[in-house]
């Protein structure tokens, strides 16, 4: 009896001391628990079509929020993602139609031009000291604007099997995208001077000043990575539905990408996050959107049960962090 008490209590200790050392724990359970709720509901869930489907769903707002993270986490925010993300695709499209430029340059200047609006978000935020809510903000209304005016209608994208396979258009060909990206700027925050510095901007930026941390630099730097990750998303986007709509993304997105964040553990505060957990976020977003619809329930519900997992997930994350913090 004892033997088997103490093996409870180790187990227990496990499962208490992962949930406050790793902020994907938590996350990651809630999603476990989603998949096998679904797929107990609904046999069809689990099927390589729907896996594929979920992985769609999922896609775009990670990669998205993986810049996100970044600039959440140095104290800022980019409500203007969401019209890069429309923008891109359509400069991307007439540069290859109207310019006659080959494919490739003409995603890299798409994804370039993001690159300069997350730098115009960064000098207008870091020099004129306007809130970056404001500065993405109105950056967004610019963009949805410029996107209207460019292409009204929507249009078939171009590119040959390679190039659509590649970009977006191969079944898992976009969340392989989504994966790396991942990859990739979790091992910046975690390994890199660029992530520890990223993370003492947002967590004490006075102390990082007084260190000789550049926090402009690092703050700009993240509305540019964020810029590029928009655009590329769109890009991949527009390839995988073959068509160009300056109708297309906007606030959904940019909603989905911060949630994916916020849910995934990344303090609207700043100094804290996870690339990692975003993308738990992600995939829970994407399996409750199509478990729902498996089920036949109203879009309507989704929304209110959306609203409610950001109120706990933010009320989580905090309570976390304050016993994270006592726990040192």
């Amino acid at each position: 009896m004892r033997a088997a008490a103490a093996a409870r209590s180790r187990w227990l200790l496990l499962i208490y001391d992962g949930i406050f050392r790793w902020r994907e724990a938590s996350i990651f359970v809630v999603g476990v628990a989603l998949v096998i709720y679904f797929a107990l509901q609904n046999s069809a869930f689990l099927s390589t079509d729907n896996i594929r489907t979920i992985s769609q769903y999922a896609a775009a707002p990670a990669i998205i929020a993986a810049g996100e993270v970044m600039l959440l986490i140095c104290g800022e925010i980019d409500l203007s993602v969401g019209n890069t993300y429309t923008l891109a695709p359509i400069i991307m499209y007439t540069l290859y139609t109207t310019n006659h430029m080959p494919l490739v340059p003409a995603v890299i200047v798409g994804i370039l031009i993001g690159g300069l609006v997350g730098l115009t978000n960064g000098l207008v935020t870091v020099l004129l000291r306007v809130p970056s809510f404001i500065t993405t903000l109105g950056m967004s209304f610019l963009l949805n604007g410029i996107a209207l005016t460019v292409s009204s209608f929507p249009q078939l994208t171009p590119g040959g099997s390679t190039f659509s396979n590649i970009m977006g258009h191969g079944d898992y060909s976009e969340i392989i995208w989504a994966l790396c990206v991942i990859a990739v700027m979790q091992a910046v925050l975690s390994f890199t001077p660029w992530g520890l510095h990223t993370v003492a901007t947002g967590g004490n930026i006075l102390g990082s000043e007084e260190v000789g941390i550049n926090v402009n630099a690092i703050k700009i730097g993240n509305f540019i990575v964020v810029g590029m990750l928009a655009a590329l998303t769109g890009i991949l986007e527009a390839v995988r539905t073959t068509s160009v709509d300056p109708s297309a993304g906007g606030t959904p997105v940019m909603f989905a990408a911060v949630v994916a964040a916020v849910i995934g553990g990344t303090s609207l505060m700043g100094g804290s996050g996870t690339v990692l957990g975003a993308l738990f976020g992600a995939l829970v977003i994407a399996c409750l959107q199509d478990g729902f619809t498996l089920m036949g329930i109203s879009a309507f519900t989704y929304s209110i049960i959306l609203g409610a997992a950001i109120i706990v997930a933010m009320i989580v994350n905090i309570r976390l962090q304050q016993l994270r913090a006592r726990s040192r």
